[in-house]
C-alpha cells in the first residue's frame, strides 16, 4: 500500500534532520525528486486543463480543481498516443508519475496517459472533429453531389483481402452484368490505415479523367470504434470533401457512423447497399426499355393515323388542284409580263429623272459659282478703285487749300518779306530790350539762314 502524503514528508522531514551537514539548495531539490518518484511513481488525477501551451509537440499546462492547482507536462511521444485534442477547460484523468523540476523547485505531474472524464477519448475526438468539420461547412447538403445514373466505372478504396470487394463485385455484376469496378487497394484499420485511404480517395480524383471514373466506394466492413478509426481521421474527410467524383461512404454497418460518413456526397449503410445504390438492376431498366418502346410505337402509329386523317380531309376538302393550278400558273405569266413591263418603263423614267439632275448639278458645280463670283470681284475692284482716286483728289485740293491758309499764318511768311526773329541764348524769342544785357549773344533768325550777334547797347524804353 503507498504512504500517504503525510508519511511521505515525515519521513523525508525525519532523514533532513540526521544530515550531517547543511545541504544546498540543488541537492534538497534533487533529494525531494527522488522521494516523489519512489514514493509516487504511479497516481491518477482528476483535473481540468488551464493554461495549456504546446512547445515543440510537448504539452505544459496545469491541472485544477476549486482550490488547488497541480502542474502537468505530456511529452511528445505520449502526446501522439493521445486521439483527443487536449483543450482549456476539459475535465481529465491524468495518469503519471509526481516529479519535481529541480531548477525551480517546482513539483509537477509527468503524464503517460491523459483520458477525458465521462467519455471515452475516442467518442471525444470524433465529436471534437464532427463539430470542427461541421463549421467549416463540409456537412452542408448543398454541396452534396449528385450520383451518376448509371456509371461507367466505379472505383473503391478498400482492402484487397477483405469480404467488402467481394460483395461489391457480386451486387454489382449481378445487378448490372456491365458493371466495371477499379480496386484502389488500402488498409482499413491500423495505425496506418487513414493516410492510406486518403492517398487511395487522392489517386482516384487525380485519375478520374484518365481512367473514365464516375463514382468512388470508400469502405469496409463492420468492427469496433477503434476498428473504424481510420474513416474518423481528418485527413480522409478533407480528401473526400475535394475529391473530384461523387464518394459513397459505406464504413461499417447501419449502426455505425463516421466522419467519412458525414462528408461524402452519399452514405449507404453497408458496402453492398453502396453497390446497389450505385448500380440499377439490368433487367429493369431493359424492361423500361422495352415500355418506352411500346409507348412510342403507340404514340407514333397514333400520329400516323391522325395525319392521314387530315390529309384526306385537306384532299375532299381542296377536290383536284390541277385548274387550280393552271389559273395561278396564267396568272403568274400575267403578273411576269407587267413587272418587266413596269421595269422598263421605271428604268426609261429614272433615266430622264437622272439626266435633269446631272444638268441641274452641272449648274450648281462650284466651279460655276467661283466664276460668277470672280466677275463680281473683279467689277468691284473697278468700281472701288475709281471712288478710291476721286476721294484722293478731293482730298489733296483740301489739303492744298489749307496748306495756302497755313502758309499765310506762318512766321515764315513774315519772314520772306524782311522782317527776323531775334532768339537769346536759351532759345526764346526776344519782345523786350530789357531781356537781355550787354555782351549777350544772340540769334537772328532770316527767311534763308541765321545770324549770330553780341549785344553791344541797349536803349530801354522809359
Amino acid at each position: 500500500m503507498p504512504p500517504s502524503n503525510y508519511d511521505l514528508f515525515a519521513n523525508a522531514a525525519s532523514r533532513s534532520k540526521v544530515a550531517s551537514s547543511p545541504l544546498t539548495v540543488t541537492e534538497v531539490n534533487q533529494k525531494v525528486n527522488r522521494l516523489l518518484e519512489q514514493r509516487m511513481s504511479k497516481v491518477a488525477v482528476i483535473g481540468e486543463v488551464s493554461n495549456l501551451k504546446v512547445v515543440s509537440g510537448h504539452y505544459y499546462f496545469a491541472l485544477k480543481d476549486a482550490s488547488s492547482s497541480l502542474p502537468a507536462a505530456l511529452f511528445r511521444r505520449e502526446a501522439s498516443r493521445v486521439k483527443f485534442e487536449l483543450e482549456n477547460g476539459l475535465e481529465v484523468v491524468v495518469t503519471g508519475k509526481l516529479s519535481l523540476y529541480v531548477p525551480y523547485g517546482r513539483y509537477q505531474i509527468i503524464a503517460d496517459s491523459i483520458e477525458p472524464k465521462g467519455v471515452g477519448s475516442l467518442q471525444l475526438a470524433f465529436e471534437q472533429l464532427k463539430a470542427k468539420l461541421q463549421r467549416e461547412g463540409l456537412f452542408d447538403s448543398g454541396k452534396k453531389r449528385q450520383m451518376p445514373f448509371l456509371p461507367r466505372r466505379i472505383a473503391v478504396v478498400t482492402s484487397r483481402a477483405g469480404a467488402v470487394l467481394r460483395d461489391i463485385i457480386h451486387v454489382s455484376t449481378r445487378r448490372y452484368s456491365n458493371a466495371q469496378i477499379l480496386l484502389i487497394p488500402s488498409r482499413v484499420q491500423g495505425a496506418e490505415a487513414a493516410s492510406t485511404i486518403a492517398a487511395g480517395i487522392n489517386r482516384a480524383s487525380r485519375l478520374a479523367s484518365e481512367l473514365g471514373l464516375d463514382a468512388l466506394i470508400v469502405g469496409r466492413g463492420g468492427g469496433s470504434m477503434e476498428d473504424l478509426w481510420g474513416y474518423n481521421d481528418e485527413e480522409v474527410a478533407r480528401a473526400i470533401a475535394d475529391c473530384s467524383i461523387p464518394v459513397v461512404s459505406a464504413v461499417g454497418h447501419e449502426t455505425d457512423f463516421t466522419i467519412a460518413d458525414f462528408v461524402a456526397d452519399l452514405r449507404a449503410p453497408t458496402p453492398s447497399a453502396a453497390a446497389e445504390i450505385l448500380f440499377p438492376l439490368k433487367s429493369d431498366l431493359v424492361g423500361q426499355l422495352v415500355r418506352f418502346r411500346e409507348e412510342l410505337t403507340k404514340s407514333c402509329r397514333a400520329r400516323i393515323r391522325e395525319s392521314r386523317v387530315r390529309v384526306e380531309m385537306g384532299r375532299r376538302t381542296l377536290g383536284d388542284g390541277r385548274p387550280l393550278i393552271r389559273e395561278y400558273t396564267q396568272r403568274f405569266s400575267f403578273l411576269q409580263e407587267r413587272i418587266r413591263a413596269d421595269t422598263t418603263d421605271l428604268l426609261r423614267r429614272s433615266r430622264l429623272q437622272l439626266g435633269a439632275l446631272e444638268g441641274k448639278l452641272e449648274r450648281l458645280h462650284p466651279r460655276v459659282g467661283l466664276l460668277d463670283t470672280r466677275a463680281k470681284l473683279h467689277d468691284l475692284e473697278k468700281c472701288y478703285r475709281l471712288l478710291i482716286n476721286q476721294k484722293l483728289h478731293e482730298q489733296k485740293q483740301k489739303l492744298a487749300g489749307l496748306a495756302g491758309r497755313l502758309n499765310a499764318l506762318s512766321p515764315l511768311g513774315v519772314l520772306e518779306r524782311g522782317y527776323s526773329i531775334i532768339l537769346d541764348s536759351n532759345g526764346r524769342a526776344l519782345v523786350d530790350s530789357s531781356a537781355v544785357e550787354i555782351g549777350d549773344e544772340l540769334d537772328i533768325r532770316l527767311a534763308n539762314g541765321n545770324l549770330q550777334a553780341e549785344v553791344i547797347r541797349s536803349n530801354r524804353s522809359a
